[in-house]
């Protein structure tokens, strides 16, 4: 059979259309002309790489456990051993009225505890008698004790031990930091790449309409086919190139905010160049599976025992846990305030002969004193002990908010992950089952029994199968991303 100039051009783009969307689906490669530079990919596992070195959010979330260690050592500090001196002295009208010279070393314990040593040297006109001392001076030793309030804790004790928290967890807010910046940016790559090969599909799709347009332009010129035909092919043109400059802002929309997340050395943010392109479609084909220590490779779902052993190790879950182990350390401290203060101080005291200070120790030389103290009411230490404990039974009810929210995420995440794929499997045979009705299509349209509202009909369903295809493996990517946030997975 013989065909016109004008049905031959219209033939071989049909036939194009047919091949290079076939070509697609099995291939999953880009449908667009050789470009003048060859693109550069960047795939997935390359662009996580430059987010977790070089991302503000990830360098800041380095700093976490340095913070950690300055603020334990901070609290270290309030034990350090500290030397001092007290020099006090009077001189009027030429008269050395007194001089008062303490000096000595003071050493903090863990226990409440405080040992003091040191030596005095007092005189003077008008001193004081019970300053008095030898002419030598005197050295004295001792020890400060707490007998009541702050026997079993003090400001000290509690300030160290918030501060151990504070510092274990400052490396796990570098993990939830870390699993939160891995989601976002995650979310970001599929969408740049459902955008990004979406819009290929279009430019190609519409360069076909395009070509299509023009052939039947020049068949009802020549009177092959009725101008009618030119209104249907200019519907199907316009229809093409309105979905081509949507895809177009959502591919712009889409780079912008990937490159949110590209930096270099956390100062520079860097821009994708615009040969740089997305991994090809046949790799994202393959689903990753999620392997854990504790259970192992997940499958159709996790046992209450194996989710529960996850969330536990989550590190909103852990913050949380914290949160109520520094609370119970406040409100252990409260309770002691509810003691009276009671300390009793107890000091040796030698004169030194010779420059040897225990020449002329005796048992009998001592200074000793006892202070005492207790509100009547208590009742700024009792409500202050009120509040502490119902932040705690607050922060434990939101912990168990927290751990059902988490164990619903997880499920729902895991459930989308698994039904995306189903839905990708069936929909890729969708879209073979499309492509042959194409094909089937094309064999009526040669033989004379069809028409090409039909051609068009059938093309543009293959092409959005295609499109639905892209969709649902970025919903399956990101599914999978979401399953790794929500079980916070992450490989930094």
């Amino acid at each position: 059979m013989k065909y016109s100039a004008p049905l031959r051009t219209l033939l071989r783009t049909t036939y194009r259309t047919s091949v290079m969307l076939i070509f697609l689906t099995v291939q999953g490669v880009s449908l667009v002309a050789q470009e003048a530079s060859p693109p550069q990919q960047l795939g997935f596992e390359q662009f996580m790489r430059i987010v977790h070195e070089h991302h503000p959010l990830a360098m800041q979330s380095e700093l976490q456990p340095e913070f950690g260690e300055a603020t334990l050592r901070l609290a270290k500090g309030a034990f350090d051993p500290k030397a001092f001196t007290d020099v006090n002295q009077k001189y009027f009208d030429g008269s050395n009225y007194f001089s008062l010279i303490d000096a000595g070393l003071k050493v903090p314990t863990w226990f409440g505890i405080e040992v003091k040593s040191g030596y005095e040297q007092n005189g003077g006109d008008y001193l004081n008698p019970e300053n008095r001392n030898p002419d030598s001076g005197l050295w004295y030793a001792g020890i400060s004790i707490p007998l009541g309030q702050g026997l079993f804790i003090d400001q000290r004790r509690a300030e160290l031990r918030k501060a151990k928290l504070f510092n274990e967890g400052s490396n796990i807010q570098r993990q939830y930091m870390m699993n939160n910046l891995t989601y976002e940016a995650s979310n970001a790559y599929w969408s740049w790449f459902n955008s990004y090969h979406s819009n290929r599909i279009m430019q190609e799709a519409t360069a076909l309409a395009e070509d299509r347009f023009q052939a039947v332009v020049r068949m009802a010129e020549l009177g092959d086919r009725p101008f009618i035909d030119t209104l249907e092919a200019s519907i199907q043109l316009q229809q093409r190139q309105q979905q081509l400059l949507q895809s177009q802002l959502d591919l712009q929309n889409s780079k912008a905010l990937l490159e949110v997340f590209l930096w270099a050395e956390g100062t520079v943010p860097l821009e994708l160049e615009v040969t740089t392109i997305p991994e090809p479609a046949e790799e994202a084909l393959i689903n990753a599976e999620i392997t854990l220590p504790q259970v192992g490779t997940i499958g159709e779902q996790l046992s209450l025992q194996e989710m529960d052993s996850l969330l536990i190790s989550h590190p909103e879950f852990l913050l949380g846990n914290l949160k109520i182990e520094t609370l119970e350390v406040e409100a252990r401290l409260k309770r002691e305030m509810l003691k009276p203060s009671l300390d009793l101080q107890y000091n040796a005291l030698s004169q030194p002969i010779g420059g040897d200070p225990f020449a002329a120790y005796s048992v009998n030389n001592y200074k000793w004193g006892v202070h005492f103290s207790m509100p009547l009411f208590l009742r700024k230490e009792r409500g202050d002990l009120a509040l502490t404990e119902l932040k705690i039974n607050e922060s434990r009810l939101d912990l168990e908010l927290k751990r059902a929210e988490l164990k619903y995420n997880a499920s729902a995440a895991i459930n989308t992950w698994q039904n995306t794929r189903s839905q990708f499997l069936l929909y890729f045979q969708t879209a073979n089952d499309y492509r042959s009705l194409l094909e089937a299509e094309q064999q009526l349209f040669f033989g004379g029994e069809s028409s090409l509202f039909m051609i068009n009909a059938r093309e543009t369903a293959f092409i959005n199968a295609q499109l639905k295809v892209i969709e649902i493996m970025e919903k399956n990517k990101k599914a999978l991303a979401n399953v790794q946030y929500t079980l916070a997975i992450v490989n930094i």
